[in-house]
């Protein structure tokens, strides 16, 4: 028999390996679930794996998926690597959608480039504000973090299906809960002509950058690091538990903001009451995934995408529900959590002594 044993140091191979087996088990349980709902499981793997890769095209749209995954899954990092639990992202997410889309509303056929560096400015100060709130709560009245970031997602739904409902909603849009359309001046620039990917990409890239050389080469990360792992070494040298908060939680804010902001003024052009997509809460799952080091962010982040993309395809062709994508997201997740035992715990097989065997070796 399989006998589970606590090794004497964290294994550093199946720290990187875990993910992977992750993704293995995950493709696995997604076959036999093809196979139960009665779909061809090589049709559901290349929905998902293949057909989000093959073309330019579809790798264009892969990067439109994972530019806003990738920007709020590094803010995420800079809260749980300081141990501040940050669930509340979609919330700024949106929040920091509904100040962009408000800044590009202010636009019209006169208005000049300048207009993007401000609707980019303000979707980060919305996400900094939303993200502010649950700073001030925790820090005033010690709020758990968790209860009120992710309530706060509902009242930013809210907020926004006020605003597209009322005051906002576009007279001649038929009556549809929208915005008008934003104008042409207002539209983030595009990488590639004829493609949906603009330079929200170069920003993420970018973003992962500055988050290495954030988190590992300065003082102020390095704080950061220390007061989510061991906050009593963190008083002890005199790092603010305080500073790191808002730190954390502002940085985090402000990069969900940033991918709301790209959201609306890049491929939705509008806000609408579906600019929530559940990327806040998918950035989760691509933080941990990607060991909440930027570099395996990126590639988590695209995994993630595939997801969603092979969701809506398969929605599409196969006649599978949409929530398959969500199924897809939960299998990851939880396949990492068991996957994950084996970085401080081995299986070693342990021959099962008969009664027989018990005796003589008593005698």
């Amino acid at each position: 028999m399989f006998k589970l044993e606590q090794r004497p140091q964290a294994s550093r191979l199946w720290t990187y390996g875990s993910p992977l087996l992750a993704l293995i088990v995950t493709v696995l349980v997604g076959v036999g679930l093809f196979a139960l709902l009665g779909k061809d499981p090589m049709s559901g793997l290349q929905a998902f794996f293949w057909e989000p890769i093959k073309s330019g095209y579809a790798l264009g749209e892969l990067a439109v998926k994972a530019t806003p995954l990738l920007l709020i899954a590094l803010g995420l990092a800079v809260c749980f690597r300081s141990n501040v639990w940050n669930i509340g992202a979609e919330g700024q997410f949106v929040i920091g959608a509904v100040a962009a889309g408000g800044m590009a509303l202010l636009a019209d056929k006169n208005t000049g480039p300048w207009i993007v560096p401000a609707i980019l400015l303000a979707g980060m100060l919305g996400g900094m504000v939303w993200a502010g709130l649950v700073a001030l709560l925790r820090d005033r009245f010690n709020a758990n973090e968790i209860l009120v970031s992710l309530m706060l997602v509902y009242v930013a739904t809210f907020f926004l299906s006020f605003l597209v409902y009322g005051p906002w909603k576009d007279p001649m849009g038929y009556n549809f809960p929208q915005t008008k359309t934003f104008e042409r001046v207002t539209q983030i620039p595009r990488l590639v002509q004829g493609m949906r990917v603009n330079i929200g990409l170069l920003l993420a890239l970018g973003s992962a950058a500055l988050l290495w050389v954030f988190l590992f080469r300065t003082r102020a990360g390095f704080a950061l690091q220390v007061g989510g792992l061991a906050p009593a070494a963190a008083r002890y040298a005199g790092f603010s538990s305080r500073s790191a908060l808002w730190t954390a939680l502002l940085i985090s804010g402000a990069a969900a903001g940033l991918a709301g902001a790209l959201e609306v003024a890049g491929p939705l052009g509008q806000l609408t009451p579906h600019v929530p997509a559940g990327y806040g809460f998918a950035a989760i799952i691509v933080a941990f995934v990607g060991r909440l080091h930027p570099v395996g962010m990126i590639f988590s982040a695209i995994l993630m995408s595939m997801f969603y993309i092979g969701g809506e395809l398969a929605q599409s062709r196969l006649g599978l529900p949409k929530a398959l994508t969500g199924v897809f997201q939960g299998l990851l997740l939880f396949s990492l959590l068991a996957c994950d035992t084996l970085v401080a715990y081995r299986l070693r097989w342990v021959t099962r002594k008969t009664p027989a065997a018990a005796a003589r070796k008593g005698l």
